[in-house]
């Protein structure tokens, strides 16, 4: 009502604008990690895993950390240029592996296009900072004979054991994410059906197939579960631990890193490894790419797309192994002119 009768109606704008610019330098001078907690607020809300939840706070306090070691006080969103944006990542390049300075350049930006959908002025040139080239690692793929043994390797005369082939046989026949199994429940599991259903990243559902070996293990390990613990305390979970509480990711690895050890399995094999393989054993078996996305629960194709080439070459290794002309023989080579010969 103030605005409508003191300016004109062609004023207005005019007036809104400037308002517009006091708040931006009001938020601007905010500090940073008032803004840093909104971010975390809205990343819960909209329904982050737990696992990007703690690396873009890691991310955003140790940036934070860095600002106020250069500045001598809390940094405010105006303190941030680009100049102390490069000289941070400057810094993490010189500590870190390039694909930790890539991701945590993503959490800045991440941070900066908030701020700008916030209304905030997102602090200069973030956006256009290109991020280091990243090799691509293939992933850790296991044969059909390694995953075999290790399945076989827990002891299931014991109620600990039938737990652990259980684990094992799922992780192989639904590749799920570890944090997928350790959150499973009983009732996510459809007998009837031979599936269950996973809550993946982003607290999106989809429903996995489960082979017959594994849901055979899983029927002997529920019908044994109560033996685990004297007192259950998470009825709902799937998976206990001997105290009776929900199992977690890293007694999973745990455990996984236990039977490697006893196979004489090479190192470095995590769970996840198991779903990489799953992955490319459907691929090699002849799966649709879409198919495998979708049990996979990857948003992108471009996510997937990489077993093509893991498969590739697991296919050039077998054909330079045992196809008896893969090489040329040195009378071949021989044979052929050189070049400045012809």
């Amino acid at each position: 009502m103030l605005g409508t009768k003191l300016f004109p109606g062609r004023m207005r704008p005019f007036l809104f604008l400037g308002m517009g610019r006091v708040f931006e330098k009001i938020f601007n001078r905010c500090f940073m990690k008032q803004w840093i907690a909104r971010f975390k607020s809205q990343l819960e809300a909209g329904g982050a895993s737990p696992h990007t939840l703690r690396a873009y706070m890691k991310d955003l306090e140790s940036f934070r950390g860095f600002l106020a070691e250069r500045l001598g006080k809390e940094p405010l969103l105006e303190d941030i240029s680009p100049e102390l944006v490069r000289m941070y990542l400057g810094r993490r390049a010189r500590e870190r592996q390039r694909s930790t300075v890539a991701r945590e350049l993503t959490s800045l930006k991440s941070f900066s296009r908030f701020l700008a959908r916030e209304g905030v002025a997102a602090p200069e040139g973030m956006l256009e900072i290109p991020a280091p080239k990243v090799k691509q690692r293939l992933p850790q793929i296991l044969s059909v004979e390694e995953v075999l043994e290790l399945i076989r390797t827990p002891d299931c005369r014991t109620a600990l054991g039938v737990r652990n082939r259980a684990i094992l046989e799922l992780l192989y026949s639904s590749g799920l994410r570890v944090s997928e199994l350790v959150g499973l429940n009983l009732m996510d599991v459809r007998w009837d059906l031979g599936v269950v259903r996973v809550s993946g990243k982003g607290s999106k559902e989809r429903i996995v197939p489960v082979g017959d070996p594994a849901l055979e293990a899983l029927r002997v390990y529920v019908e044994r579960r109560s033996e685990l613990a004297r007192r259950i305390l998470e009825p709902e979970a799937l998976f206990l631990n001997p105290r009776g509480g929900r199992l977690t990711a890293r007694s999973v690895a745990r455990m996984l890193d236990r039977y490697i050890a006893r196979c004489s399995m090479r190192r470095g094999v995590s769970p996840h490894s198991l779903r990489h393989t799953f992955a490319t054993h459907l691929l090699d078996g002849g799966a649709d790419l879409r198919a495998i996305q979708e049990m996979l629960g990857h948003s992108s194709l471009s996510t997937t797309q990489r077993y093509t080439r893991v498969s590739m070459m697991r296919l050039m290794e077998i054909y330079d192994k045992v196809h008896p002309r893969a090489k040329k023989p040195q009378e071949d080579v021989a044979f052929f002119p050189k070049k400045g010969d012809i």
